[in-house]
């Protein structure tokens, strides 16, 4: 299994950014997918949930009201709609498969696949 994300960019201070993560070598349609990300100096950090289905998101606090998880299963893809930004959503953003057939979790542990990364710098 192999997850490419893609999207990141260097985007001021509250501008907007979408990220996308493709899945190959498994349908991921019965899967939970999530967004994390680690800034400098930090330890990774959930993001952003949703279920098989999409049926169930989650967001982290920080986040909550400004960004947007989705799926579109018949593209093996995930993405992240991200506005409103802040100088501290700067941070590499990885997408994370969770071989899990129930609601999104927050533990990174937990997930089974993840992505190389894709680098987000907002400027203020």
């Amino acid at each position: 299994v192999q997850l490419q994300a893609s999207g990141g960019g260097l985007v001021q201070a509250g501008g907007s950014l979408r990220l996308s993560c493709v899945a190959s070598g498994r349908t991921f349609s019965s899967d939970a997918m999530g967004w994390f990300r680690q800034g400098p100096g930090k330890e990774r950090e959930f993001v952003a949930g949703i279920s098989w289905g999409g049926g169930y998101t989650d967001y982290a606090d920080s986040v909550k009201g400004r960004f947007t998880i989705s799926r579109e299963d018949g593209k093996n893809t995930v993405y992240l709609q991200m506005n409103t930004l802040k100088p501290e959503d700067t941070a590499l953003y990885y997408c994370a498969l969770d071989v899990h057939y129930g609601p999104p979790r927050r533990e990174y542990g937990e997930y089974d696949y993840w992505g190389q990364g894709t680098q987000v710098t907002v400027s203020s």
